[in-house]
């Protein structure tokens, strides 16, 4: 009976690790981490290889130019000491809600000092407004 105890909380042991391997390390894999453009800025030599990251910020006011192949814009941290600018070419349509001074994640790599994206995500509020019925201004 002592073996069998033995066996038994062994074999509820080894399930728990695995369990926890599992769930733990495929967490890691499931977090989206993006950079500000200051730590862009500040880590450029880590990414100048075309690798890929994830760029967040907000829309400069005033920044978002239209090109033939997307947006042209610039990306800041914020708007206190030491907050950096990023020059963004975005290439493909840009996400539904994207305009000048809201949040938006990008996806891309350096090209010199220019971040190119092909990937965008908007940060919106959670208030959802209905649009108003034809003819009615909100």
């Amino acid at each position: 009976m002592k073996r069998y105890r033995m066996l038994a909380v062994s074999g509820v042991g080894l399930v728990a690790v695995l369990a926890g391997l599992l769930f733990f390390g495929n967490l890691n894999q499931n977090l989206v981490y993006y950079l500000t453009p200051q730590e862009a800025v500040a880590q450029r030599a880590d990414f100048a290889d075309g690798r890929r990251f994830q760029l967040g910020g907000l829309v400069e006011k005033d920044s978002v130019v239209k090109t033939a192949n997307g947006l042209r814009f610039t990306l800041t941290s914020g708007t206190g000491p030491g907050s950096d600018t990023v020059a963004i070419e975005h290439h493909g349509a840009p996400a539904q809600l994207f305009q000048s001074g809201i949040g938006v994640v990008l996806e891309g790599s350096w090209r010199g000092d220019v971040f190119v994206s092909d990937t965008m995500k908007v940060k919106h509020d959670e208030n959802y407004q209905p649009p108003a019925p034809d003819g009615e201004k909100s």
